[in-house]
């Protein structure tokens, strides 16, 4: 019997994969895979639920813990952003194709699927992990072999004599949701347009700024080692942080992204992305880097992290330079432990305030009115300032 396992969202890409994968392909056996990384128990319910109309083989995966400890406390200590992205799904993925291929090969599947189209970048995120760890095994990816439109694919489901109750492709209020624990993305329909403004009614996490408390609120976020570690000075693990965080800021209007990103094969992208707790945890730890870290540190870590978000993006965590650049980004981090201040109001996430046993400033050198350091001092140093440029002759 021959198998293919299909890494499974349960919405309308990943759902046409399944008779595509018997009929055209001629699969006997379709496995389907949800790995839960902070989906909405709907969402889950939904891709089940789907799996059982389709006659599939379905497996469901709960990564939400890993996902937390491992990938995305990594994001933090790298500061992971690309042109503004927070990065929640491109990290993602990895870890749901690395869950797919342990069930290829426990299974003895002879391929595996995804429902990625050709347009976008999950696509080298899934086939990169897929290829580094399976090596030979055939890639299959229906919507993209066979160029298919979103009608299209309702067309072929409904000649299957499959009803999965989708928003029909011509309405314009019609988005692509997709989030995990954390980052919501929100797109497609009008969102296609840059010029269009996105109505209210996308916005799940975040409420209107201007229907958030009329009272600011400060959190006290700890650090250990580059990752929170408390809120408010109660321990928890950082999993629980992060859906706090994402409850708490939500409510403030905080973490909003409209923005024009740039995918991998040169296309522009107009992407709306929601991730509260993303934004205050990030604000929090860069600022805490600046206490502890050096100025020449925080120069080259600068490079480091954007380096390391392009990896990300591009789903390249299996590229040797990925590896080292952990390995600095980690050695950095056991500086990076204190409490930051955030203060949240009407959309805004401000640094207020901070502390670290490891801070390398000293309110006594700088005060103006110590006299640990001699001023005059400073009267060398000022004569060979800009000596070159006094030397420089324009002519």
């Amino acid at each position: 019997m021959s198998k293919v396992v299909l890494a499974f969202s349960g919405g309308l890409d990943t759902t046409v994969c399944a008779p595509i994968l018997r009929e055209k392909y001629g699969y006997d056996d379709v496995i389907t895979v949800t790995v839960d990384v902070g989906q909405p128990p709907e969402s889950i319910k939904e891709a089940s639920d789907r799996a059982e109309l389709l006659g599939t083989d379905h497996r469901e995966i709960d990564a939400r813990k890993e996902f937390a400890s491992k990938y995305l406390s990594q994001l933090v200590k790298a500061n992971g952003s690309y042109e503004g992205y927070l990065l929640g799904h491109a990290i993602a993925r990895p870890l749901i194709a690395e869950k797919v291929c342990e069930i290829a090969v426990r299974e003895g599947a002879d391929a595996v699927a995804h429902g990625c189209t050709g347009k976008g970048n999950d696509q080298f995120r899934f086939e990169s992990k897929f290829r580094f760890i399976l090596e030979d095994t055939k890639i299959i990816a229906p919507v993209r072999e066979f160029n298919m439109t979103r009608e299209e694919e309702l067309e072929l489901l409904e000649d299957a004599g499959i009803d999965i109750d989708e928003t029909d492709s011509d309405d314009e209020s019609v988005w692509s949701i997709d989030e995990n624990i954390w980052s919501r993305s929100i797109e497609g329909g009008r969102l296609e347009d840059p010029n269009f403004i996105p109505p209210e009614e996308v916005f799940e996490w975040t409420s209107n700024p201007k229907n958030a408390p009329e009272e600011h609120r400060i959190i006290d976020i700890g650090f250990e080692d580059g990752v929170p570690s408390s809120i408010d000075g109660e321990d928890m693990e950082f999993l629980r942080i992060i859906e706090k965080l994402n409850d708490i800021a939500g409510k403030y209007g905080v973490g909003r992204v409209d923005m024009v990103e740039d995918r991998l094969l040169g296309l522009k992208a107009r992407e709306n992305y929601e991730h509260p707790a993303a934004t205050v945890i990030i604000k929090a730890h860069r600022d805490l880097e600046r206490l502890a870290l050096t100025k020449n540190q925080l120069k080259f870590k600068t490079l480091v992290d954007q380096e390391w978000a392009d990896l990300v993006y591009k789903g390249l965590v299996d590229e040797p330079l990925f590896s080292n650049l952990n390995s600095f980004i980690n050695s950095t981090q056991k500086q990076v432990r204190g409490n930051v201040k955030v203060k949240l109001y009407k959309g805004s996430a401000t640094v207020v305030g901070r502390k670290s046993k490891d801070s390398i400033y000293s309110k006594k050198l700088v005060s103006f009115d110590d006299k640990t350091l001699d001023q005059k001092d400073a009267e060398g140093v000022l004569k060979y300032h800009g000596l070159q440029s006094r030397m420089f002759d324009e002519e």
